[in-house]
C-alpha cells in the first residue's frame, strides 16, 4: 500500500473552569472549528435553512444539553468565545447528527433521500482485544473512524486534564466535546454507526454527550450506565472497555440497549446490528448505505483469529489497514460519496489505556504515518 506520511493531527491541552478549557480549546483551534462548522451550516442552507432559521432549530437543543449537564453548554459557551463564533455553531457541531435528522424531516425530505445525508455512513469499525490476546497484556482499543474526508482536516486530539475527575483524551472534531477516547481511570470508548426503525420517534441526548459522559466517568459501571440508559434520538453502537480487562459492545436504539460481549477475547463491530435480541425487536434500515459492513466486520475478525500467538497493536493496525473490497474496505480511500462529496477513513486510532497512550494515523488508505499522544509527554510522530 502507498503512504504518503500526512500531517499529524493537531494535540490541544486544556485545563482549568469548563469555561476556560472552551476558550483555550476554541482558541487553539480556530480555523479547523470553522471549518467544521462550515460543514454542517452548508447542509442547513442546501435543506433551505436560513441563518436565522438554523440558529431557531438548533437553539431547541439547547434545553436538553443543560439538563444532560450545564458544564458541556458552559464549556461550548467558551469554544464559541475562543473561536469568534456563536454558540449555537458548536452546539451544531456537538448535536451534528441529530440538527441535520430534524431539518431534513422538517424540510419534507423522504426517509430513503439519501442525497448529501451526512447523517448517514459515520460508518467505522471497532476493535477491542482484550489481555489475554494481547502480546503486551494490555488491552487494545481501536478504530476506523469512516467519514467525509475533508474532515481530516478539521479533526484534533483534545487532552482535558480536570480538578473534577479522571483526565481525559479524544480524537474529535474540532470544536466537539467528545467522540472516542479514553481516560487516565482506564475507560476508553469508540462509537460507530447504527440505524433502525425507532429512529427519530422521540427526543434524547446528542450521541456526542453521550461519548463526553463515559470520559468524565471515574467507575466503569457509571460510564456503562451513561450509554446503557440515557435516551437517545437515534441508534449507535458504543464499544466501553476498561484497562483491567473488560468490554463489552451496546448496540443502542433510541430507547432500548443490547449488550454484545467478547467472543474468544475480541469484540469486532461495523455497522449492521448484531445482536439476535435486538434483531428480532427491530429493523436494521442501515444496509441500503453501508452494505459493505457485513464483510468489514468478518474480515477484521478473521485476520486478527487468524495470527498465530497473542495479538500486537501492529496486528491490529494490519486487520484496520485491509483492503479487501477497496474502496468499499475496512480502510476505505477517498471515494466520491452520494452526493458528489469524498467519503474516506479519516483517521485511524489504536488506545491502549492502561499505559494512557493514543496512536493516530489520518487518512490511514494514503498513509501509515502514526502520531502518539498521551497524557503526560508531548505528541511523537514515528
Amino acid at each position: 500500500m502507498p503512504s504518503t506520511p500526512l500531517a499529524p493531527f493537531p494535540f490541544i491541552s486544556v485545563s482549568g473552569s469548563p469555561l476556560e478549557r472552551g476558550r483555550a480549546y476554541g482558541a487553539a483551534a480556530k480555523d479547523r472549528v470553522q471549518r467544521s462548522i462550515s460543514i454542517y451550516g452548508d447542509q442547513l442552507t442546501d435543506l433551505g435553512f436560513s441563518p436565522d432559521a438554523a440558529s431557531a432549530l438548533i437553539q431547541d437543543f439547547i434545553p436538553g444539553i443543560t439538563a444532560f449537564g450545564a458544564h458541556y453548554l458552559e464549556e461550548m459557551q467558551g469554544i464559541a468565545e475562543g473561536a469568534g463564533v456563536a454558540l449555537e455553531q458548536i452546539v451544531l457541531i456537538n448535536a451534528r447528527t441529530e440538527v441535520v435528522a430534524k431539518a431534513r424531516v422538517i424540510a419534507g425530505v423522504p426517509e430513503d433521500d439519501e442525497t448529501d445525508d451526512i447523517t448517514k455512513k459515520d460508518g467505522c469499525t471497532g476493535v477491542v482485544v482484550l489481555p489475554e490476546q494481547a502480546a503486551s497484556g494490555r488491552l487494545i482499543h481501536a478504530q476506523n473512524w469512516d467519514w467525509r474526508a475533508e474532515c481530516a482536516e478539521t479533526a484534533v486530539v483534545l487532552r482535558v486534564q480536570r480538578d473534577d475527575g479522571p483526565d481525559f483524551m479524544t480524537f474529535v472534531e474540532a470544536g466537539g466535546l467528545a467522540r472516542c477516547g479514553m481516560n487516565a481511570a482506564g475507560i476508553a470508548i469508540t462509537a460507530n454507526y447504527l440505524e433502525s426503525d425507532r429512529d427519530y420517534t422521540q427526543s434524547g441526548v446528542p450521541l456526542a454527550l453521550i461519548r463526553r459522559k463515559v470520559l468524565e466517568q471515574t467507575h466503569l459501571a457509571f460510564a456503562m450506565k451513561a450509554v446503557a440508559t440515557t435516551a437517545k434520538a437515534c441508534s449507535n453502537n458504543m464499544i466501553v472497555s476498561h484497562a483491567e480487562g473488560f468490554a463489552i459492545d451496546f448496540e443502542c436504539a433510541p430507547d432500548e440497549t443490547f449488550p454484545l460481549y467478547p467472543d474468544n477475547g475480541l469484540i469486532v463491530h461495523a455497522n449492521h446490528w448484531q445482536s439476535p435480541v435486538a434483531l428480532s425487536k427491530l429493523k436494521d434500515t442501515g444496509i441500503p448505505s453501508v452494505p459493505e459492513s457485513f464483510y468489514r466486520d468478518w474480515r477484521v475478525r478473521r485476520l486478527l483469529e487468524s495470527r498465530p500467538g497473542p495479538l500486537s497493536t501492529d496486528d491490529v493496525k494490519a486487520a484496520l489497514f485491509d483492503t479487501f473490497g477497496t474502496p468499499h474496505a475496512v480502510c476505505r480511500p477517498p471515494r466520491p460519496g452520494s452526493s458528489g462529496n469524498l467519503s474516506a477513513t479519516v483517521a485511524m486510532i489504536v488506545m491502549d489505556p492502561a499505559i494512557g497512550q493514543m496512536e493516530v494515523a489520518p487518512l490511514p488508505a494514503l498513509n501509515q504515518t502514526f502520531t502518539r499522544y498521551s497524557f503526560t509527554a508531548d505528541p511523537v510522530t514515528a
